[in-house]
């Protein structure tokens, strides 16, 4: 499936959660009453259903809130926000407090120093590995 297929399926299924049934006319009207932008046409409520298209990022902010709904979950589904949760869990775990303090103040190095550093820490790496 697709990724406006995919959408189109969470749409659907986050206004049936709410109590709307997942109909051009009730997405339109209902949307409409709580975007401050250019209303949308009954066409566009369509083609966000049907897969056909993907609300632009300001117009999926208004559905997501209007249906209560994560705006990253809806765009994306779950298991993205799954697998970031995931990947932060295991950085979490994996670095101490004295190494997120190094790494905070590379961060917060100019981009010369930050150069410097990391062919300083890349070689010390490589001599490791011999």
């Amino acid at each position: 499936m697709n990724a406006k297929l995919e959408f189109s399926e969470r749409l659907k299924g986050a206004m049936r959660e709410v109590g709307y049934e997942p109909r051009p006319s009730v997405l339109e009207k209902a949307f409409n009453t709580r975007y401050w932008g250019k209303p949308i046409t009954f066409q566009a409520a369509s083609s966000w259903l049907k897969g056909v298209s993907i609300p632009e990022q300001d117009k999926l902010q208004v559905l997501a809130e209007w249906l209560k709904i994560d705006p990253h979950i809806l765009r994306f589904g779950g298991q993205i926000s799954r697998n970031i949760a995931k990947r932060k869990k295991r950085w979490d775990e994996a670095v101490s407090g004295t190494e997120r303090e190094v790494l905070e103040v590379f961060v917060n190095l100019p981009a010369a120093q930050k150069k410097v550093a990391r062919t300083v820490i890349l070689a010390l790496a490589k001599a490791g590995e011999d």
